[in-house]
């Protein structure tokens, strides 16, 4: 197609001709159906809402700290309580969650003369293990939640034990039933990056059969329910 233009040219009228740039139709039908078929997929596949963010208060009452502790010649077991805590769910996931732990309320299980059961508590309680008068708490702050499937996580934070804070790793269950949420989890803790040397046969080689293991286990379980049913209690 082309489009004529007078020219002047001495006395005589001649006319140019322009082309015009031709429109490629095939092209423009195509791309009117790759956003028709856009359209489509979107409308069919929306974008899934965000899911809604709640966060659980950890009932203390109901919550339950195992510690267990092993030397060569055995082991001690007792409870440490869980002092505060919540944890931040988005639908029926988790994504975070804080606790700290009350180590002047430290107690033996295990040992039933009163006296070698105090005798055991005072010590865990001085600066050969825990320092509680200095250091009173322990904290646990979840910083990555990876679901692993059926309501187990792997979850990765920060313990802080005497003012000392270390990475640590651990696996995780949640369910939740009747607005009430239920986590249990189980750590590995090695006393050792926390300063607490006692009794370790890695810094006294020859301690023997006196030695206490570097590990330390805590069996977890948190009972927490929503904070907005906290408040209307």
């Amino acid at each position: 197609m082309t489009l004529n233009v007078p020219a002047h040219q001495k006395t005589k009228t001649k006319y140019l001709k322009i082309p015009l740039r031709r429109i490629d139709m095939k092209k423009t039908i195509q791309l009117l159906f790759g956003l028709m078929a856009l359209s489509l997929v979107s409308v069919a596949n929306p974008t899934p809402p965000k899911a809604k963010e709640v966060t659980y208060k950890v009932d203390t009452q109901q919550s339950r700290l195992v510690w267990t502790g092993k030397k060569v010649t055995g082991e001690h077991t007792g409870l440490a309580p869980i002092s505060s805590g919540s944890l931040l769910l988005a639908g029926d996931r988790l994504k975070s969650g804080t606790f700290e732990v009350n180590l002047k309320a430290l107690t033996v299980s295990d040992l039933t003369d009163a006296d070698k059961n105090a005798k055991l508590v005072g010590h865990l309680k001085n600066d050969d293990f825990f320092g509680v008068e200095k250091y009173p708490t322990a904290r646990l702050a979840i910083a990555s939640v990876t679901p692993t499937g059926d309501g187990k996580y792997s979850l990765e934070g920060k313990l802080t034990i005497k003012g000392i804070t270390h990475d640590i790793k651990f696996p995780a269950q949640l369910k939740t039933e009747s607005g009430k949420l239920t986590a249990t989890a189980k750590l590995t803790v090695d006393r050792t990056k926390y300063g607490i040397n006692y009794g370790s046969k890695s810094f006294f080689e020859t301690i023997g059969d006196k030695a206490i293991y570097d590990d330390f286990t805590l069996d977890v379980t948190v009972v927490a329910i929503p904070s907005n049913a906290v408040a209307s209690r």
